[in-house]
């Protein structure tokens, strides 16, 4: 799997999303550290299941698209005699 780089814009609205996820549904505070180093955690252990899934997603639309583009294709053909 590719090294995945976020902006500093998009580290810091997941880091908020996780540290207020803590607050409200575990009651637990964490610190910015603390939520930063458990989002690189859950990256490299979970990270390929999610990327993975959505190789999987993009290449079904694909699929369906290629599929609807043949059949349009083949609506166009002309009856040969």
């Amino acid at each position: 799997m590719p090294q995945i780089e976020f902006t500093p814009e998009e580290k810091a609205l997941m880091v908020a999303e996780l540290k207020d996820y803590f607050e409200r549904e575990l009651d637990q505070e964490l610190d910015r550290f603390e939520t930063e180093f458990l989002i690189k955690a859950l990256s490299k252990r979970l990270g390929a299941y999610f990327y993975n899934r959505g190789l999987w997603d993009a290449q079904e639309i694909l699929s369906q698209r290629l599929d609807a583009l043949t059949s349009a294709i083949s609506e166009l053909e002309e009856p040969v005699d």
